[in-house]
């Protein structure tokens, strides 16, 4: 049995039977005086367990403050779901800008302790465990945790918004209903109160941001599901076309294994060839998606995605000209 199981058999017995004597603890845990004794000093030094000594019940019991009784926290891990929780928060800490942090700090250190000079440590898994980001628009999240504010509190935004796409600015109060993290990107899914719809707002195009006392509309997780369900990637809408790629046999080990929408529809061929059928609305994305596979792909269909896909290689074709 590991320390972490110990003392979490420790504080489960306490708890179960109120007060347990040293002898118990000594049966249950299957460990030699000394070691109960080091384990009760770390839980009571390290853990701020409020474990004491009654003389009268000749046995271990939680102090009482006042008139209620100190709880231990409810989340006990052992030395596996330790290293899992501490792997999951170092890939939390490289994909949000902070927004957990000061909140699991505490607890995490709590962890570390537990873990004490466990073969995986903290530091061991920061060490080997890495996350390459490849794409990511370097700065601009000023405004995370204020939109991440205004989210949870359920308040509405007033935002300048910077939109790339048409190089406009737009002052708009937005609800906002959900943060999502994609290609490398945060982007906030809202009610725009200026379009009188939903909308999604790249954080890093956010260039002010003030949380207003007024109550966020509310749109229900059926209805924002419904409005971006169709949509391929980032854009929202209802699906209008379905694209029809074929990829040659040699690109197809790689891209069959991909989910590139979540109602798709593949087959092979008999050449070893992969044709995917995505909907979608909006094609800006999907056609960055098409052309990095260059000659590795056809757009089979529809005849306004081929064309558009055409031009852009003959247009790129210029460019390399001699």
């Amino acid at each position: 049995m590991s320390q972490t199981e110990r003392l979490f058999k420790v504080e489960q017995l306490i708890k179960a039977r109120g007060t347990v004597t040293l002898d118990t603890l000594l049966d249950e845990l299957e460990v030699s005086r000394a070691t109960l004794k080091r384990d009760l000093a770390y839980l009571r030094d390290r853990m701020r367990s409020p474990i004491v000594y009654d003389r009268d019940a000749n046995g271990y019991r939680f102090e009482e403050r006042g008139r209620r009784r100190h709880e231990f926290p409810g989340m006990w891990f052992n030395a596996s779901e330790v290293h899992a929780l501490l792997t999951m928060r170092h890939l939390l800490a490289n994909l949000q800008p902070g927004l957990l942090q000061r909140h699991i700090e505490p607890l995490l250190e709590r962890l570390k302790a537990l873990l004490g000079s466990a073969d995986h440590s903290a530091a061991e898994i920061e060490r080997r465990v890495r996350i390459i980001h490849l794409g990511r628009r370097a700065g601009g999240l000023k405004f995370f945790e204020t939109v991440a504010a205004a989210l949870l509190d359920r308040r509405r935004l007033a935002i300048t918004y910077y939109a790339r796409g048409t190089d406009t600015t737009t002052e708009r109060d937005v609800s906002p209903q959900r943060l999502i993290y994609y290609r490398e990107s945060w982007y906030l899914d809202g009610w725009c109160h200026l379009r009188d719809g939903l909308r999604s707002f790249a954080v890093d195009g956010i260039r002010q941001a003030k949380v207003l006392d007024t109550p966020t509309k509310d749109v229900a997780a059926a209805a924002l599901d419904e409005h971006y369900a169709d949509a391929y990637g980032i854009f929202a809408g209802r699906a209008r076309h379905t694209a029809v790629l074929r990829f040659t046999p040699d690109r197809a080990r790689w891209v069959a294994a991909e989910e590139w929408h979540p109602r798709q529809k593949s087959r092979f061929e008999p050449d070893g060839a992969y044709v995917l059928e995505i909907p979608y609305g909006d094609d800006r994305e999907l056609l960055m998606d098409i052309l990095k596979f260059g000659p590795d792909v056809e757009v089979l269909a529809p005849p306004g995605l081929r064309h558009r896909v055409a031009e852009a290689l003959t247009a790129a074709r210029r460019l390399y000209r001699e």
